[in-house]
């Protein structure tokens, strides 16, 4: 770490000696703020929302409620608290307001907000965190998902030992196959459950039993005496990982019927208002690296199944009714921008709004939600200048932003000019989507040194989105190229399912193309091209280097560079099998080492350094040390700087943020 240590040190000094108050600096990431999860009141004139800041002294991010008017009005902290709340949820006649908050840091419970006087009542006394919350009709009733802790599983009894006796701690027994998961470290035991609270406070009262996990936000009908809810109750459901049904339970005895049964992943219910038809996302799982989530429909009883706005070939997410009932909003994403869409019940699709995101503060990555009132709808938006804030759109109308949540930082910052960026594969001649960022001050007649920045996942995708590390990289001199090579989504499920037993593969092409396709505009230095990315953009670039020496430096985060060893130690070590290749590694290991990058490393040249948290379980530290250890054999140039503490989230806290950054510019400047 002390190489870490050092490089952040240095930029910081150089920052002050400069005293560059103009451009984007690495302390500013502490000053930033974005909005998330936005509800608007059912009489569409107020929006509660997620405010996101950081907290310098405990470098930690913190989220308190805030409301303002749908119309730019007042804006102000909705609550007196200064613990982290979250979920807001309108009562549906808008009088009352619940939500989570983790009071002295230590358990999170669900809170009752009266609107018109603002007294406000904790309404549990919960031992684990609650999720998916949502009100009954007629606001009797709250329900919720927990998890329900069990003892755990014990092989043998061992003896008692003496009353203060200092023994080790017992073994610990292991026996499900999922156990872990990054960011969370090992699993408790137990299963979620669903839950309904009085609105008024008192004992939750579980209506699931088994040994299944009930998660997600269940949809009440309008009757208010069932909830439909998305599980896997089937007998194997821990090896079909990628299944779920839909099911309904009744209130009143929790008796669970199940209303789909298709192979693959039936999720996300939403009630029409008149109780007859219920709106969901799935696809039939064909096996394939990327299958594309499709919005259906079927009648209360889970007959007549049917798909909705099928000609539409992207991913649809969040279905909402429209409050008479004449169609659903979702939103997806096309061509890296995150759009609200509107279907009727004959299937026609119509876009609402653009430009939702910018929760993932770091990278352009998608995200970000909406949710509706009467006729109003409120989203997050962002621009490439600006993080999540909140905007508001009257359907047929236009879009009006209600939060400046960064003015006072941003509008005193020179960013880096974003331009949009279409070129075509070297590889098949396919249209690739690209995003260039220039420095502030840019000189077209100058040369400028390069560094292509790689999408994780590879499932995944960047857009036109605000991201703190790219222009914190500009602000440095550098160019940065950003795309989307096939095997992203928001592309179709063609484009999507390229890398289908074929990772990497020609999403290289793809990307050393638009290298190419950028230095022939001319304002690129071709003697300082730099590339770094972090987990499938970390894969990538150790494949870069071993397939290139273009390149004067490299810096793989988070990468995978075995795939027989990811596929067995990953927490999610079950889900690539057949999916992304052929078979078991044990039953196809050639496959499997002919797509990792350490098959490679024989041909490296270029320093390459490795980034990783301490903490991660998704790609684990070994992997970067497998390829760490190889090229120090072969007397590459190489480095390891460790995160301490960080999961595969390695920018998680701000000085994690700042601490990548930072590690990833020095390591290019000693290469000039």
């Amino acid at each position: 770490m002390w190489f870490a240590f050092l490089t952040v040190s240095a930029t910081a000094a150089a920052e002050e000696k400069n005293g560059s108050t103009d451009v984007l600096t690495l302390m500013d990431v502490f000053e930033m703020e974005f909005a998330s999860d936005p509800q608007i009141s059912p009489d569409d004139r107020r929006v509660v929302y997620v405010r996101n800041s950081m907290d310098i002294m405990k470098d930690r991010k913190r989220s308190a409620l805030w409301i303002v008017e749908s119309a730019e009005g007042d804006h102000r902290k909705l609550t007196d608290g200064s613990a982290n709340e979250s979920s807001p949820r309108w009562s549906p006649d808008g009088s009352k307001l619940i939500y989570v908050s983790k009071e002295n840091e230590e358990t999170t419970q669900i809170f009752l907000r009266w609107m018109d006087t603002g007294q406000t009542a904790r309404l549990t006394q919960l031992t684990s965190s609650p999720s998916g919350l949502s009100w009954s009709p007629d606001e009797r009733w709250i329900a919720f998902s927990m998890l329900v802790e069990e003892e755990p599983p014990e092989l043998v009894k061992l003896p008692k030992k003496p009353k203060g006796a200092e023994w080790a701690d017992p073994p610990i027994l292991i026996d499900r196959l999922k156990y872990r998961a990054d960011g969370s470290g090992d699993l408790p035991q137990g299963f979620h459950h669903l839950f309904v609270l009085p609105a008024e406070g008192g004992t939750p009262r579980q209506l699931t039993s088994g040994s299944f996990h009930h998660n997600g936000a269940p949809a009440w009908t309008p009757d208010g005496k069932a909830l439909i809810f998305s599980s896997n109750r089937n007998p194997d459901w821990e090896h079909e990982y990628r299944n779920s049904e839909l099911y309904e339970v009744k209130i009143a005895d929790g008796a669970i019927k199940a209303l789909t049964s298709r192979m693959g992943p039936d999720i996300s219910p939403a009630v029409s208002p008149d109780g007859n038809t219920i709106a969901y996302l799935s696809y039939d799982d064909r096996i394939q690296t990327y299958q594309v989530t499709q919005l259906h429909l079927m009648n209360r009883d889970g007959s007549n199944q049917r798909l909705l706005a099928g000609d539409l070939d992207r991913s649809a997410e969040n279905p909402v009714w429209a409050t008479d009932g004449r169609g659903i909003y979702f939103q997806y994403d096309d061509h890296g921008n995150t759009k609200i869409a509107f279907a009727d019940l004959d299937g026609n699709v119509g876009v609402i709004a653009e430009n939702l995101g910018g929760t993932s503060l770091g990278r352009p990555y998608s995200g970000g939600s909406f949710s509706l009132g009467q006729k109003t709808l409120a989203f997050t938006r962002t621009r490439p200048d600006q993080p999540a804030d909140v905007a508001v759109v009257k359907v047929g109308g236009k879009a009006k932003q209600v939060t400046h949540l960064n003015r006072d930082l941003l509008d005193h910052r020179k960013l880096g000019r974003v331009e949009e960026f279409r070129y075509r594969s070297s590889f098949d001649q396919r249209e690739i989507q690209g995003w260039i960022v220039t420095p502030p001050d840019f000189d077209p007649n100058k040369k400028y040194p390069l560094i292509l920045e790689i999408h994780g996942g590879p499932i995944n995708h960047y857009g036109d989105r605000f991201t703190a590390e790219i222009q914190l990289y500009a602000a440095k001199g550098y160019v940065v190229l950003y795309a989307n090579p096939r095997g992203s989504t928001s592309y179709g499920e063609e484009f999507g399912n390229l890398l289908y037993h074929n990772y990497p593969g020609e999403d290289y092409d793809d990307l050393m193309s638009g290298v190419d396709a950028l230095l022939a505009r001319g304002f690129i230095d071709e003697k300082r091209l730099y590339v770094t990315g972090g987990s499938a953009g970390g894969i990538m670039t150790a494949w870069i280097v071993g397939k290139t020496d273009r390149f004067r430096a490299a810096v793989a985060a988070k990468p995978v560079v075995n795939w027989y060893s990811k596929v067995l130690m990953a927490d999610n070590y079950y889900a690539y099998h057949n999916y992304r290749y052929p078979g078991s590694p044990w039953e196809n290991p050639e496959a499997y080492m002919k797509f990792s990058p350490i098959s490679l490393v024989g041909n490296v040249t270029t320093p390459t350094m490795m980034l990783t948290g301490t903490a991660d379980l998704r790609t684990p530290l070994s992997e970067s040390e497998q390829f760490y250890g190889a090229l120090k054999m072969r007397n590459i140039d190489t480095a390891i700087v460790r995160i301490p503490g960080a999961s595969h989230s390695i920018t998680n806290r701000p000085s994690q943020l700042i601490a990548k950054v930072a590690n990833v510019l020095a390591w290019f400047e000693r290469y000039p």
